[in-house]
């Protein structure tokens, strides 16, 4: 067999197995590209970096364990810029499953990494049925709709929720989300009650979300793993999100050199077919 031949048919094992190296050398020396920074993701970024020190911010994790590789990286990247800039976190979910011990999951590891006090600095609220009565609710009182934390104590016990009744005492909401809640958090919270709203979502969603933008009634937006590794440059912590970027962006190289590679040889040993014929 001729080389154009063994170039224009390599065997697919091989092909698995150069994909398999690709994923898992960056894992070990990360490969960093250039990762331009969106003007939605800025417009977000700075948007949560202008609130004053203190400032309580409702951070929803709407999200299925099935979506965490982008949205996860995403609400990693937005609470390390919240309990970097010492505001104040609530969190809540509209997701059953999953959604409560993801929140708690990924609150918890920050909390530690950051020295932040559970009460005091964030509080987990959990899931609530009927989200649009959940929403609705919270704007005239928390405590009526969330009676109890994530763990089944009473708000009243903690410090931060004595001072934060409803979304009058809240600055900001930062939604990420992998379903179409995000309309409800912008046509009733956002339309009603003129709070600003930011969001992370699947890189499928976004386009859809770009309008609110423009409008003004969403201020900034994450699409994806590029959105989420766009923030986590925005705030000096290079995570899971640029990591997965340079990852994706070696197979997509990969991907275009092995087609250029079989290309090549079928027309060369087309070439020398026909000169073999003549």
């Amino acid at each position: 067999m001729s080389i154009w031949q063994k170039m224009s048919s390599i065997d697919r094992h091989y092909v698995y197995l150069l994909v398999a190296a690709t994923v898992i050398f960056p894992l070990i020396v990360p490969a960093h590209f250039p990762i331009g920074i969106s003007p939605e993701a800025r417009q977000l970024y700075e948007a949560v970096d202008s609130l004053p020190e203190g400032s309580v911010v409702l951070l929803t994790f709407d999200m299925y364990a099935n979506n965490l590789a982008e949205t996860e990286p995403i609400a990693r990247a937005a609470l390390y810029h919240l309990f970097r800039k010492n505001l104040k976190v609530v969190t809540v979910t509209t997701i059953p499953f999953g959604g409560p011990s993801i929140a708690e999951r990924i609150t918890r590891e920050l909390a530690a990494e950051y020295q932040k006090t559970y009460g005091v600095d964030y509080v987990n609220l959990g899931y609530k049925p009927n989200y649009v009565s959940v929403l609705k609710g919270m704007g005239s009182s928390i405590e009526s709709i969330y009676p109890t934390d994530n763990s089944s104590t009473p708000l009243a016990q903690f410090p931060l929720m004595q001072t934060v009744k409803n979304y009058a005492d809240m600055k900001f909401i930062y939604v990420v989300a992998d379903n179409g809640i995000v309309d409800y958090w912008i046509s009733i919270v956002q339309a009603q009650y003129g709070i600003p709203v930011g969001c992370g979502v699947t890189s499928v969603m976004a386009p859809k979300l770009y309008a609110y933008v423009g409008s003004g009634q969403m201020t900034g937006l994450l699409g994806g793993m590029k959105g989420a590794a766009e923030y986590e440059q925005l705030v000096g912590k290079e995570g899971l999100a640029v990591t997965g970027m340079g990852i994706q962006s070696l197979v997509h190289l990969l991907i275009i050199a092995l087609i250029i590679i079989g290309n090549l040889g079928f027309f060369m040993e087309k070439r020398r077919a026909a000169r073999a014929k003549s």
